[in-house]
């Protein structure tokens, strides 16, 4: 609702309004790009009036009578080139809108700019969206994408980390959770774990949002926002939890549809890319080995396949796929059947009688062409994608390690050891090994014996697997 708002030059879109909507160009960064993809596909874009869709660090050409809304962050480069923009009179109006909020002296960079380019005029509004976080599901957000890496565990807990760089992730953490609840419009209740990361995240959201509620004039909370402002009572309770309680769980393999497709295959923002495999055809001596094809394919909300089985174990997928296969050839078929009857030489009365009861079926059945040829995109796309989880689970004997992790982590009995685990030659790749190792060593209640670990770290040495985690977990616990 908020972008689409926002595309709508920030008044809410009219329900019943006849007219075109009006012609803009939309200019973003890589942040506004990964935040609108998963939402709106290009065909809602052009439903709402843009034409063209731009990287702001592209080399665009001027569009003079045309309005350009910008959906950026406020970087230094980001800003630098919207001035350049201003010079070059490249639109007609510009609306900026930034996805985080933007400090006063940058704003005072563009209105220097604005003016020196003589555009004040033409520079509509100037918005902070508050939108910086990236919507997956209904139920889903996550907070970045670009240069994901420096949020991650692996930064909060380097040994070397300074002060300052650890501020600066705060900062960036406690940013997209505050822009998540403007956007939401209500605040929140915070509960976290005591003496580690997320504890500090609250303090600074804490003291974020009560700044922000001080100043009862700019309050995000209050007045005409898509919340109800901040005298409803129903409070959404914010957990924030450190990943060091539970470090097993991201190690552990899975088994349901769309923790598969995360783990094993290339799936970022709700889109998969695969590679064809060509077939088994051989090619002739000495010839280049054929290309691969590369596709991607997006999994979203209106995939109703998707939506129902994402959190189904895999088996059951795979039987759910051949179902919609074998209903929609049924389907195909009686549309080849009725066309066959319909080329019937009309002399005997049979066939005519038959031909106007036909012809309603054939109406109906031509009327859910649409449907089935949707059907059938869905049904190809999910066997592509299945058959490629199912290389690897077979390859990598994944649901082996599913069972056996389970359970080492509900401590029921194991009924092939560990040490034969990892030095079977068949038992998948030395990540696999690697990753059940771990699972083991951070379930067990008391470490093994030095004894022990040397025996293991031998096997898993010889199984061609990197000791570096094993040494910072053994720390760890």
């Amino acid at each position: 609702v908020a972008l689409k708002r926002m595309l709508n030059f920030n008044v809410p879109p009219v329900k019943n309004s006849t007219g075109e909507p009006v012609w803009k160009v939309l200019i973003y960064d890589r942040f506004g790009q990964d935040i609108i993809s998963p939402l709106l596909s290009v065909k809602e874009l052009r439903d709402m009036g843009i034409t063209l869709h731009l990287l702001l660090h592209s080399d665009r050409d001027a569009i003079p009578d045309v309005p350009a809304v910008y959906f950026v962050m406020p970087t230094e480069e980001n800003i630098d080139r919207m001035c350049q923009d201003l010079r070059n009179q490249l639109y007609e109006s510009y609306y900026l809108n930034f996805i985080s909020a933007i400090s006063r002296s940058k704003l005072e960079d563009i209105a220097n700019a604005a003016i020196g380019a003589n555009a004040v005029t033409q520079v509509a509004k100037v918005f902070d969206q508050y939108l910086n976080f990236i919507t997956l599901e209904d139920d889903m957000f996550v907070l970045c994408n670009q240069n994901k890496e420096l949020v991650s565990y692996r930064a909060i807990n380097r040994p070397d980390i300074t002060d300052t760089e650890m501020e600066t992730i705060m900062d960036t953490i406690v940013d997209s959770l505050f822009c998540f609840f403007v956007t939401l419009g209500a605040i929140p209740i915070i509960r976290c774990s005591r003496g580690t990361a997320a504890e500090m995240v609250a303090v600074k959201l804490d003291k974020k949002l009560r700044e922000n509620l001080r100043d009862a004039r700019n309050s995000l909370f209050t007045g005409d926002t898509l919340g109800a402002g901040q005298f409803s009572f129903q409070r959404p309770l914010l957990v924030l939890v450190d990943r060091n309680i539970d470090l097993a769980t991201p190690l552990h393999h899975t088994w349901t549809y769309q923790a598969l497709v995360h783990d094993v295959l290339d799936f970022h923002l709700n889109r998969v890319n695969l590679e064809e495999s060509t077939g088994t055809e051989s090619t002739p001596a000495g010839a280049r080995p054929k290309k691969k094809n590369k596709k991607s394919y997006d999994l979203t909300s209106s995939d109703k396949f998707w939506q129902k089985h994402k959190g189904s174990p895999f088996p059951e997928v795979a039987e759910s796929v051949q179902q919609e296969l074998e209903s929609y050839r049924a389907q195909e078929d009686e549309v080849k059947r009725l066309k066959s009857i319909m080329g019937i030489e009309g002399e005997d009365e049979g066939a005519i009688s038959m031909l106007s009861d036909n012809t309603a079926k054939l109406t109906s059945a031509v009327s859910s062409l649409p449907e089935l040829l949707e059907k059938k995109r869905l049904i190809d796309l999910h066997t592509n994608v299945a058959t490629a989880v199912l290389e690897h689970i077979k390859s990598r004997k994944l649901d082996v390690y599913f069972e056996y992790e389970e359970k080492i982590m509900s401590k029921s009995t194991l009924d092939k050891s560990l040490l034969d685990m990892i030095s079977d030659p068949d038992a998948g790749t030395p990540e696999e090994k690697m990753r059940l190792f771990l699972i083991y060593y951070i379930s067990s209640a008391q470490a093994p014996s030095e004894i022990d670990l040397e025996q293991y770290k031998k096997a898993l040495m010889d199984a061609g697997c990197n000791l570096a985690p094993l040494s910072y977990i053994k720390q760890w616990k």
